[in-house]
């Protein structure tokens, strides 16, 4: 890598940092407003969903119709904008306006007009915008969908299908937008908020701490290992695999297991000389379902956690039992699935095997003893990081520049091994996704779910499970996780007996479990694809469909069981 390459990469980093902390700045910028005096005008605005409403427009006009100021809702829906003594001769109006949301108007009274003129503060009342359907909304439904077919039908390559969809966005939102703004979607910044840069950084960084701890020979030793546990016996080799790769993803998240289980799979199936991915794809679902289990296992599962305060704890004793039957069903699907591939599967001659067990030489023994110790830090970070509010992103990024610190490999050799077409595909989908959310089909669905239920607790943790898996699969499983949780949280207060919980851990198992059914339903499957395409197996979406979504039917009627038997 050139420096002005690397120099390039490294200001798309910081970039992606800065916009990644930019609701924190504009918190804080609320908080500011709040704390100078004078007259003040605040509230908090929210979607149909209860959902707060960021970057609307909030003006207040006077009579003239005239604005006398103007302020922006914050992340968390709210505003306060100080008005100057000298407009407080007359009535005034507060004036707002959203892309996506239908204006609304609210016209202060002259008590309320009399406490401004002495200083004090008005509070309006909680206000729900109305959604509208635009051109924009539909451009964005059906950029979605076409996505989703270029994938499917194996057209273009997933990076290039979802750069397109994210370029259909923009065309809409800057070309379409002036010549009739109902085009309008989303502009570039508001497009960068979709992004789960937790998601990148941890990527990236796991990937760096991968290609650094590779040299070591590590890879190659465990893969020996695993092959001398099972003698070579695919049927059982890829059971040992499923449960390694699900007590992993209990405690590591799902993407960190499979960018360290893929390499050594791979090793194991060409030992074999069979394709990796009857040993890959079970271990992938085994992976999303096995992180049920713990707060930190799937991604969606911390945002269910952070959002309703459940404990690593209660993850644990209340969703375990599922995931073990989950695993457990999910290992007799694979085996009838891949049972010809596993039969067929060539033993490998005295001569592979002494040269599989030649090349599982531990090559820089100091350089694995230091990753070691490293691995423990982050491992130890992973686990209990979360009490001090460090998300395993960040852990990652420490656990990749501790390494490279310390062992100071080639830097730009590190840098390469990153697959940044992987992280650009991520990139672009999380901006499509958000495009859908930003018009509001992804909150249109998740209000019929309401309307649905009712207050049939049954029927709520049944149809969340299942609608949760199928979203999930087409959607991905964590912009709608984040769409689900008001929603989830009003029908916890409203229907009689739904407490403890309950109807967050059915988001949670229909969530990880629908991340099974297609290959962007979860952030693992597409590591695993993207690395596997590295070395020469690549599975397009439809392959990965056909197997994918039996053993999701499979998983998620089986949590589906734990959960009516549970609560």
């Amino acid at each position: 890598m050139t420096p002005r390459r690397l120099g390039g990469v490294l200001i798309c980093l910081a970039i992606g940092l800065y916009f990644a902390i930019l609701p924190s700045h504009a918190e804080e910028a609320g908080n500011a407003a709040r704390e100078v005096g004078g007259p003040t005008i605040s509230g908090i605005l929210v979607d149909p969903q209860d959902q707060p409403v960021q970057d609307a427009s909030v003006r207040v006009l006077a009579e003239d119709q005239e604005p006398v100021a103007e302020t922006e809702t914050q992340s968390n829906g709210s505003f306060a904008v100080v008005v100057p003594a000298d407009t407080l001769h007359a009535s005034l109006t507060v004036d707002i306006q959203r892309p996506h949301f239908h204006s609304m108007r609210y016209e202060l009274g002259a008590d309320e007009v009399d406490t401004l003129r002495t200083g004090g503060a008005f509070t309006l009342p909680v206000h729900a915008l109305e959604r509208r359907i635009t051109l924009g909304f539909w451009i964005a439904a059906i950029t979605f969908i076409g996505m989703l077919a270029l994938i499917a039908v194996d057209t273009f390559h997933n990076t290039l299908a979802a750069l397109v969809g994210a370029a259909a966005l923009f065309i809409s939102s800057y070309l379409g937008a002036a010549v009739d703004s109902d085009f309008f979607i989303f502009d570039f910044e508001r497009s960068l908020h979709y992004i789960d840069w937790e998601v990148i950084f941890l990527i990236m960084g796991m990937m760096i701490v991968i290609a650094v701890v590779e040299g070591s020979g590590i890879f190659q030793w465990l893969a020996y290992f695993a092959y001398r546990i099972s003698r070579g016996r695919p049927w059982l080799l890829v059971i040992v695999l499923m449960v390694i790769t699900a007590v992993a993803s209990a405690f590591l998240d799902n993407v960190t297991t499979m960018l360290l289980m893929t390499p050594i799979t791979v090793q194991i199936a060409l030992a074999l000389e069979m394709n990796p991915w009857p040993l890959l794809m079970p271990e992938v679902v085994a992976s999303n379902v096995g992180g049920i289990a713990t707060l930190v296992g799937t991604p969606t599962n911390i945002l269910i956690g952070s959002f309703a305060g459940i404990s690593f704890a209660s993850f644990l004793i209340n969703l375990t039992p599922g995931v073990l039957m989950a695993l457990a069903a999910l290992a007799i699907y694979v085996q009838i699935i891949y049972r010809r591939s596993y039969r067929h599967a060539t033993a490998a001659s005295p001569e592979l095997e002494e040269r599989l067990r030649k090349n599982a030489q531990i090559t820089e023994p100091e350089d694995l003893k230091r990753a070691g110790w490293v691995g423990l830090g982050m491992l130890i970070l992973f686990l209990f990081g979360d009490s001090i509010h460090l998300v395993p992103a960040v852990t990652a990024l420490l656990g990749a520049t501790a390494l490279l610190v310390w062992i100071q490999p080639d830097v730009e050799e590190m840098i390469e091994a990153v697959d940044w077409t992987t992280l650009v595909f991520f990139m672009c989908l999380f901006m499509v996704v958000g495009g859908i959310q930003e018009v509001g089909l992804i909150g249109y669905v998740a209000e019929l779910i309401g309307r649905i239920v009712g207050t049939n607790l049954t029927l709520a943790m049944v149809l969340i499970t299942w609608l949760g898996a199928i979203m999930s699969m087409l959607v991905a499983n964590i912009p709608f996780t984040a769409a689900m949780l008001p929603v989830v949280a009003f029908l916890s207060n409203r229907i009689p007996g739904a407490e403890g919980n309950m109807l967050f851990f059915a988001l949670s198992v229909g969530a990880a479990m629908g991340g099974n059914g297609s290959l962007i339903g979860a952030s693992a499957n597409m590591v695993t694809a993207g690395i596997a395409e590295r070395v020469g197996y690549p599975i397009t979406y439809v392959d990965f469909l056909k197997q994918g979504f039996p053993a999701m039917i499979v998983t998620v009627t089986v949590g589906t069981l734990w959960l009516l038997f549970r609560f």
